[in-house]
């Protein structure tokens, strides 16, 4: 049983989500390689190649990878399928775009977001906006995955697998690559954060939001919104955390002004501790807060950096 695992990356860095795929595919047990394809990225396969657990690195480059459309790394993932019994993508929107071209090619059904592996052909998988876990068990010869990272911790970086060149699939020519705009921030990435300030409509205006900003420079943190403060507009939409969102299990997640829908709960409750600012005293957030401020966040927050 061989699993091929894809790796995320920007032909520099290989991305976070990489380790927690790897981590999944050694609970499903078995050999582990992980492809990389893109154009220069020779870094991403020699940093992959640390990987523990992973016994060998595919690296395929070529000018039609370089920028990850989604058909072009279908079409490599496809040229190496025969090979895989498992092919593991991360739950993230890179991952979310190619998996289901690569499962349709292969007529199979898709295993979505599994959070834990109960035999090589068992998973589990959350469903109703994570208030029940289904577990499904897949018959198919080569199974789909995508992972949900926050469902497994990270490997470490303690191997030294092999890296071997293979030949790069020829592009599907179905789309092209036309520019890319990158939101720069000094803060760290959402996803892979381990702190996360977040904003609710409570905040009332996106100019209101910006009161986060001491806090988060504080702890080092990355901001998040629910969803009703991108809706109104308080908050791009990058920023998103919930079942529509981004999924983050950081070490602190702090909700500033969040009732705690459903739909956020989540994308977050799996956060090792969570922090509640929130003037209602009845608001579901506070239903898996582990701290919790009943207070008016206008007052509160600049309370709390000062005294941090």
């Amino acid at each position: 049983m061989s699993i091929l695992v894809i790796a995320e990356h920007d032909n520099v860095q290989l991305k976070g989500a990489t380790h927690n795929v790897v981590a999944a595919a050694t609970k499903i047990g078995g050999d582990i390689h992980v492809l990389v394809a893109g154009a220069n990225a020779r870094a991403v396969a020699d940093h992959a190649a640390k990987l523990a657990g992973v016994s060998k690195v595919l690296l395929a480059e070529s000018p039609a990878l370089a920028d990850a459309l989604a058909e072009n790394v279908a079409e490599q993932v496809l040229a190496l399928a025969p090979g895989y019994s498992h092919i593991l993508f991360a739950a993230t929107a890179s991952g979310k775009n190619v998996a289901p071209r690569v499962a349709a090619r292969l007529d199979v059904a898709q295993i979505s977001e599994i959070q834990a592996v109960d035999a090589a052909d068992t998973f589990q998988r959350a469903i109703y906006a994570g208030n029940a876990v289904a577990t499904v068990q897949s018959t198919d010869a080569t199974k789909v995955i995508t992972v949900r990272t926050t469902g497994f911790d990270a490997v470490a970086e303690s191997g030294g697998a092999a890296v071997e060149v293979v030949a790069a699939a020829a592009g599907a020519g179905l789309s092209t690559f036309v520019s890319r705009e990158v939101a720069k921030s000094d803060r760290p990435e959402l996803a892979g954060a381990k702190v996360v300030v977040s904003g609710g409509r409570g905040m009332g205006s996106a100019e209101n939001f910006k009161i986060l900003d001491p806090l988060a420079d504080k702890l080092g943190a990355a901001l998040g919104a629910s969803r009703a403060a991108v809706d109104a507009g308080y908050a791009p939409n990058d920023w998103q955390v919930g079942q529509t969102g981004k999924i983050v299990a950081p070490q602190l997640y702090v909700a500033i002004g969040i009732s705690g829908a459903i739909q956020h709960l989540a994308g977050m409750k799996d956060s090792k501790v969570i922090v509640a600012v929130n003037k209602d005293a009845e608001a579901p957030i506070f239903g898996v807060a582990d701290y919790g401020l009943v207070a008016d966040l206008f007052q509160a927050v600049p309370e709390l950096v000062t005294t941090l």
